[in-house]
């Protein structure tokens, strides 16, 4: 008997969504006919009939495309009325990433998630903490001419960003910041006076803005993250280099959550610690 139930709210179902998705679309019982490639009459028994009969596959599937939704939302298999092409489309974007400072993805990405906390893993210093000199030093090399008036409209926005109502976690491996300041590696040219005035600028900023602001530092021996930010529930964003690779659905952005907490959980400096271990490399 419950199995009788459930094929009669079952059939209801399919009624009242494809009659929603008809309504949604436009469309009518004569132009859904002709597209699915059926009688008039068949339409009208697919929205009127009162059994426990569903369509065939290739009817339900017919519908789903002509109108746009899923045939799983009109069997009320799911929940959602979009395709499974366009879900991922909009749960799944790559866009490029120009070799700059703040571009206009991630800055409208922080305008969209403003009064968010924001979670994020650098690929080396973070920009928003960088003083003039180190962003001319970065970037100056990949902006050419153009770098005064690029670093000028970056640092507007870096401003917009520090003074939002968002929170900042930053997490980055202590090799980073270790490395910065003993002039090695990626920094092995970077002027001493610019590390030495970048350091004091990243305490500035540090005691101004904490706790809204709180740096993380891991060992990236026993951790590791690629560079990644979360924007609160929004969506999670990887920078893959050349490209940037954003999800939205809710299962990665829970998942990528809980990535970083982790490491901050597991840090070995707590952004409390931070002003005194710069201070040390200093």
């Amino acid at each position: 008997m419950r199995g009788n139930i459930d094929k009669r709210h079952r059939a209801a179902q399919f009624r009242s969504r494809l009659a929603r998705a008809m309504t949604d679309a436009g469309s009518n019982q004569s132009a859904l006919a002709r597209a699915v490639g059926v009688d008039r009459s068949t339409i009208s028994q697919l929205l009127g009939g009162e059994g426990a009969r569903l369509p065939n596959a290739h009817v339900v599937g017919a519908c789903a495309s002509a109108l746009g939704v899923s045939a799983d939302w009109l069997l009320s298999l799911s929940d959602r009325p979009e395709s499974a092409a366009d879900l991922l489309s909009a749960s799944l974007s790559l866009t490029e990433a120009p070799r700059a400072l703040v571009d206009q993805h991630i800055f409208d990405w922080h305008k969209e998630a403003a009064g968010y906390k924001i979670r994020h893993v650098p690929a080396a210093l973070p920009d928003m903490l960088k003083s003039r000199a180190m962003l001319e030093w970065e970037y100056a090399p990949h902006l050419g001419r153009t770098a005064d008036q690029a670093i000028g409209a970056s640092q507007d926005r870096l401003s917009w960003m520090r003074q939002s109502r968002s929170d900042y976690e930053i997490a980055m491996p202590l090799h980073e910041i270790d490395s910065f300041a003993r002039g090695t590696g990626y920094y092995a040219d970077l002027p001493d006076k610019v590390r030495q005035d970048q350091i004091d600028w990243f305490l500035d900023l540090a005691d101004q803005l904490y706790p809204r602001l709180r740096v993380y530092l891991f060992d990236a021996r026993r951790l590791y993250s690629a560079p990644i930010t979360v924007f609160g529930p929004l969506l999670c964003v990887f920078y893959a280099g050349g490209h940037y690779l954003a999800f939205r659905d809710r299962d990665r952005i829970e998942t990528f959550t809980r990535h970083f907490d982790r490491l901050v959980r597991e840090a070995d400096h707590s952004a409390r610690d931070l002003p005194a271990l710069l201070r040390g490399l200093r």
